[in-house]
């Protein structure tokens, strides 16, 4: 995934930046889990893969977009670009992850239902992580890329 990464971005920082989100949305996914019922299975693990995956195209689009500001905008690397950056990301990245956490919702809620042993611990894994990983990414990623970031 980091191979991956570092091809996208064209720098081993901005890739391990990227991946340093991974554990916002493990804060979320486990705390789900723990108020589910604390079990993990194989639906929580399929939940937290794809949680990585969401939370890592969140993370490269903000990085990515940060990048088009001082590369292609001439914008110097300062709080005000990392502000801006945020802000005009802020919409799409919270319709991505509200349009997925409405969506597994009802299946998360009913997830004691028969035929639901796989789906409902990963819709809460997924809504979990979705809650925390998208504060985080907005709050705290800006600031870890003002501060090690570097374009």
């Amino acid at each position: 995934m980091l191979l991956l990464i570092y091809v996208a971005m064209g720098s081993l920082r901005l890739g391990l930046l990227t991946l340093s989100n991974l554990p916002f949305s493990l804060a979320g996914g486990f705390a789900a889990a723990f108020l589910s019922g604390g079990m993990v299975s194989v639906g929580s693990m399929i939940g937290f893969i794809t949680l990585f995956g969401i939370t890592v195209r969140n993370s490269i689009m903000l990085i990515s977009h940060y990048r088009h500001l001082v590369e292609r905008e001439r914008q110097t690397w300062d709080i005000a670009t990392v502000i801006r950056g945020a802000d005009e990301r802020l919409p799409s990245i919270l319709m991505t992850a509200l349009v997925t956490a409405l969506a597994m919702l009802p299946i998360a809620i009913g997830s004691d239902s028969p035929g639901r042993e796989i789906m409902g611990p990963m819709a809460a894994i997924i809504v979990g992580g979705l809650v925390s990983s998208t504060v985080l990414n907005l709050l705290v990623l800006p600031a870890v890329l003002w501060r090690w970031g570097s374009f």
